[in-house]
C-alpha cells in the first residue's frame, strides 16, 4: 500500500510513518516545518519528504492519505484529496486500525510528562525482555527511534488529548482503547481547541470509559481535576500515585529514592534524572509495568539504566564553565518543575533560563499570570519575544523575582548568553543554561553551542 502523510514531520505523524514503513508500506509525506529529531529519523528510514502541501505531491495517487491534525480545510493537498475522492483517515484512527488491533495497549495520558513516562515504561518492558512496540512523541535515547512495531502483543503509546483531525475533533487518545492506562496529571492547556478545563476533563472521561473492566487506571491522588474525572464514573481497577505507590527520596533532587507499594519497600532507583515530577513519572511507569508482569525490583533496575528522551533536559553542550540543556517545557507547571529540579541538582550554581513562548496556548496569553512565578528558581531569565505576540512580556518581567531581559532575535540571545558565561567564568562560577521551547527556536541550539565552543577556544 502507498501511504502519503500530510504533516509528516510532527512527532506523532512522523512516528506513524516509521511504523507504516516497518510494516512494508511505501510511505511518502509532506510538511512545511522540517527539523530534527523527526526529520533525521525519517531521512534515515528512507522516507521521502516533500516541502509544502502541493497537490502534485499526491501524484501518483496514493492508496491512502493520513491527515495530521494541524492540516485544515483550504489546504491545497486536502482539497485535492476530497475532490479526487482519495481514501483518507486521521493519524490516531490509522494507528488503531492497522497497529493496535489485538494488542495489549499501555497508554500514557496527561498534561505533562507523557513522553518521558511512555519512554520509561517502554524501556522497563524492553529491559524485562518483553520487546514492546511503542509510539512516543519524542526520541527515547535508550531506543534511538520514536516508534517501532515490537515483537510481542505489548504496545506503549503516548496518548495525547489534542484533537485527531479537521474532520474528527475527538482527542487522539479515544481511539487507542488501552488496557493499562496512566493518567499523569490534568491542567488547562491547548486553549486553541479547548475552551475550559471542563472541556478537557470531558475528553479524559471519554478515555476512562474505553478502559476494560479487567484493565487498570493509574492516576495521582494530588490532582483535584483528575479526581473529578474519576468520580464521573470508572469501571476499571485503579491505583494511585501518592497512596498505593509512594517514593521516599534519598536526596532532594530526586536522583535516588525508594519505591513504596502499599507501605512496603519494593525497590530502589538511582539514576541521572532530577525533579519530583520525574520521580512520580517513574512510580507510574513501575505500576503500569507491574500490571503486565514486571516485578517492581526489576523495573527499578531498568530505570537505573534509563536515558531520558531527547529534548527533555538533554545536555547538548558542556565544558568546565557551562552546561547547556534543551528542554521541551512550554507550560508554567512544566517550566516550574524543570527549573526546581535543576536548582536542587546544582545547588548555588548560576542558572540562566531561556524561554520561547511558542505553544498556541502560550501565544494566546492564557498563562501570563503564572509565568513570572514559574521561573523563580532561575537566577536570570531571557525571554524571546516573537513577532506578533499579543500580550506584554514587560508585565511578566516586572513581576519576576529573577533578573529578566528580552530579545526579539536569536542572534542577540546567543551573544548575550556568551557574554554572561564569560563574565561568570571569571568569578569561577559554573553556569547552567536551560533552553525551553516546543519548537525549533530559530536554530538557537547549534548557534549557542557553537558560540560557547568558540569562546572557550580563545
Amino acid at each position: 500500500m502507498h501511504i502519503h502523510i500530510l504533516g509528516i514531520c510532527g512527532t506523532f505523524m512522523g512516528s506513524l510513518a516509521l511504523l507504516a514503513k516497518a510494516m512494508g508500506h511505501k510511505v511518502t509525506g509532506s510538511d512545511v516545518n522540517v527539523y530534527p529529531p523527526m526529520s533525521t529519523q525519517l531521512e534515515q528510514a528512507g522516507i521521502t519528504i516533500e516541502s509544502g502541501f502541493a497537490s502534485a505531491h499526491l501524484e501518483p495517487r496514493p492508496d491512502l492519505v493520513v491527515i495530521g491534525n494541524a492540516i485544515s480545510r483550504g489546504n491545497e493537498a486536502v482539497e485535492y484529496v476530497l475532490n479526487e475522492q482519495i481514501p483518507y483517515t486521521s493519524g490516531p484512527q490509522w494507528l488503531a486500525d492497522y497497529v493496535l488491533q489485538d494488542k495489549w495497549v499501555l497508554g500514557v495520558a496527561g498534561t505533562h510528562g507523557k513522553t518521558t513516562t511512555s519512554s520509561m515504561l517502554a524501556w522497563i518492558l524492553e529491559y524485562a525482555g518483553m520487546s514492546p512496540g511503542f509510539l512516543i512523541g519524542g526520541v527515547p535515547e535508550n531506543f534511538g527511534v520514536s516508534a517501532r512495531l515490537g515483537e510481542t502483543p505489548f504496545f506503549v503509546v503516548e496518548a495525547d488529548e489534542y484533537d485527531s483531525a479537521f474532520f474528527d475533533k475527538r482527542s487522539k487518545f479515544v481511539h487507542y482503547h488501552p488496557r493499562t492506562l496512566i493518567l499523569n496529571n490534568l491542567e488547562f492547556d491547548h486553549a486553541d481547541i479547548f475552551s475550559s478545563l471542563a472541556d478537557i476533563q470531558r475528553q479524559f472521561h471519554h478515555l476512562v470509559r474505553t478502559v476494560p473492566g479487567n484493565g487498570l487506571i493509574i492516576y495521582p491522588s494530588s490532582y483535584p481535576a483528575m479526581e473529578q474525572v474519576m468520580t464521573q464514573g470508572c469501571w476499571s481497577a485503579t491505583q494511585t500515585i501518592g497512596q498505593e505507590w509512594q517514593a521516599q527520596l534519598q536526596d532532594a533532587a530526586g536522583r535516588s529514592f525508594s519505591v513504596i507499594h502499599q507501605g512496603t519497600s519494593v525497590g530502589e532507583v538511582s539514576w541521572t534524572l532530577t525533579g519530583q515530577h520525574n520521580v512520580e513519572n517513574a512510580l507510574a511507569a513501575i505500576a503500569a509495568a507491574r500490571h503486565v508482569g514486571v516485578i517492581p525490583a526489576l523495573a527499578c533496575e531498568a530505570l537505573a539504566k534509563f536515558v531520558n528522551v531527547k529534548r527533555r533536559m538533554e545536555c547538548i553542550y558542556e565544558d568546565e564553565r557551562v552546561t547547556v540543556y534543551d528542554d521541551f517545557a512550554h507550560h508554567p507547571t512544566a517550566i516550574t518543575t524543570t527549573l526546581e529540579g535543576l536548582r536542587k541538582a546544582v545547588n548555588d550554581d548560576h542558572i540562566i533560563a531561556i524561554l520561547e513562548p511558542r505553544s498556541n496556548t502560550m501565544k494566546m496569553g492564557i498563562h501570563t499570570e503564572q509565568l513570572a512565578a514559574c521561573v523563580k528558581a532561575a537566577d536570570e531569565v531571557i525571554w524571546f519575544e516573537p513577532e506578533g505576540l499579543t500580550w506584554s512580556l514587560d508585565d511578566v518581567m516586572n513581576k519576576s523575582e529573577a533578573k529578566s531581559v528580552k530579545f526579539d532575535d536569536v542572534a542577540s540571545i546567543v551573544d548575550y548568553v556568551a557574554q554572561c558565561v564569560d563574565k561568570l567564568d571569571s568569578s569561577s562560577a559554573k553556569t547552567h543554561v536551560l533552553l525551553m521551547s516546543n519548537g525549533g527556536f530559530g536554530g538557537i541550539y547549534h548557534q549557542l553551542t557553537d558560540a560557547l565552543s568558540r569562546n572557550k577556544a580563545l
